[in-house]
């Protein structure tokens, strides 16, 4: 009898053999049932690719350096706070340069100040967009590893005398000087002359601190020649040495911070200091509920394909009646007809699963450089879609299995 079962009952290797029969003996039908887990897998994993582009590529215009940063300012907008104490708060004023270049851990410092406005530029008959002046000393170019494209950054000496030198940032550039070199010629910026030393190069970013369209003077010259107390917001960067940890630092700095403001151990802190990578870690989660939203909502796809999977199966269960009623008259039991079912659902789905991967990385792989977003592929998520695609055909194959496994041998042999 038990020999009788081992002939009755497939192997793994035959029930996969088996499933790639019915392909080959049902193409058309195989091939849409294939073709819909294929599209399913590729749309969650294009969804899941092109996400995670999109939130590296916002990480890093956000985070801008290529160096772990703090910064510091009056409030850092969250949300859920009350905005009119938080604007009663004092300015960051250039008195702090010194208390947090003393600070252990701190390489270099950088001020910031700007209006939070945009202004047109004019240059003979070209003008600009809305760009954004601000100022800032001498630093901020190593601190965000901005690339000259001509000239130079102005140097320490112009930001202590306050001298009306600028770079352009790259919008700026290509808008007033789209056929000559912009470096040595005297640009008039809301009514004051202002030197051009150098312009940067496109940093293509779709969002974060800095874009293109910027102009940039040294802090002193701004602080001179555009701040307005009512608009105006100052803020200070800070780069962490290599070898130091940020929170450690951070806690140097806010210390370093207090006692500069003058605080008392019972005050609360009227400023807040940011390290770079909370930017990162908020876009992260930010990022990762939509593809989440999205992977659940495009996940309904792949459940069409199950249905697919089921009503294929029963159709290959009802044209195989006969022979499983054989099968289960010479000794195979329920379990090997149930198990059969299965491994041929899966196996279909499987191979639906796997040009899905190829389809998928093929077509997040042209969006992302078509959006200009970073491109990666992830083991993990590609064995995690093969092996969710299989088990689409296990789950929505029990039930053709159980059918099957449950036929009364004497009625399949009694079926035409």
């Amino acid at each position: 009898m038990s020999e009788r079962r081992e002939l009755a009952a497939l192997t793994w290797r035959e029930s996969i053999e088996q499933a790639f029969q019915t392909i080959r003996g049902r193409k058309m039908r195989s091939a849409l049932l294939i073709l819909g887990v294929a599209i399913g897998v590729a749309t969650l994993l294009a969804i899941f690719t092109i996400v995670s582009g999109l939130s590296e590529r916002i990480r890093n215009d956000i985070v801008s350096a290529g160096r772990p940063y703090l910064n510091v300012a009056r409030y850092v907008g969250a949300g859920g706070e009350d905005i009119e104490a938080l604007l009663r708060r004092p300015q960051i004023q250039p008195e702090c340069i010194d208390a947090l270049s003393s600070v252990e851990g701190v390489e270099r410092v950088d001020y910031l100040i700007s209006n939070n406005d945009g202004t047109v530029l004019h240059y003979g008959k070209e003008r600009t967009n809305f760009v954004q002046v601000f100022g800032s000393s001498e630093n901020l170019a190593y601190m965000f590893s901005f690339t000259l494209e001509e000239g130079r950054y102005f140097a320490p000496a112009e930001v202590a005398a306050r001298a009306r030198v600028c770079v352009l940032g790259a919008g700026p550039r290509k808008d007033l000087f789209p056929r000559q070199d912009p470096v040595g010629k005297t640009l008039n910026i809301e009514g004051r002359p202002y030197l051009i030393v150098g312009a940067m190069e496109a940093r293509k970013q779709i969002i974060g601190q800095f874009g293109d369209n910027f102009v940039n003077v040294p802090w002193t010259s701004f602080e001179k020649d555009f701040a307005r107390k009512d608009y105006e917001d100052r803020s200070l960067l800070a780069t962490v040495a290599d070898g130091w940890e940020t929170e450690a630092v951070r806690a140097d700095v806010i210390g370093a911070l207090r006692k500069a403001r003058s605080l008392g151990p019972g005050e609360d802190n009227d400023f807040e200091v940011t390290a770079s990578e909370t930017y990162g870690e908020l876009v992260d989660k930010i990022t990762q509920g939509v593809a989440l939203v999205l992977i659940v909502l495009s996940s309904i796809g792949l459940m069409v394909g199950g249905i697919g999977v089921m009503n294929i199966m029963l159709i290959s269960v009802t044209e195989r009646t006969r022979e499983i009623g054989v099968r289960m008259a010479i000794g195979a039991r329920r379990r090997d007809m149930l198990a059969q079912v299965l491994i041929e659902a899966g196996t279909l789905t499987g191979v639906g699963g796997v040009l899905g991967i190829g389809l998928g990385y093929l077509l997040s792989w042209g969006t992302t450089k078509f959006l200009q977003f970073p491109f990666a592929i992830s083991p993990w998520v590609t064995l995690g879609a093969v092996m969710f695609s299989i088990t689409i055909g296990l789950v929505f194959g029990v039930y053709p299995a159980n059918r099957a496994a449950r036929m009364d041998p004497v009625e399949a042999l009694r079926y035409e």
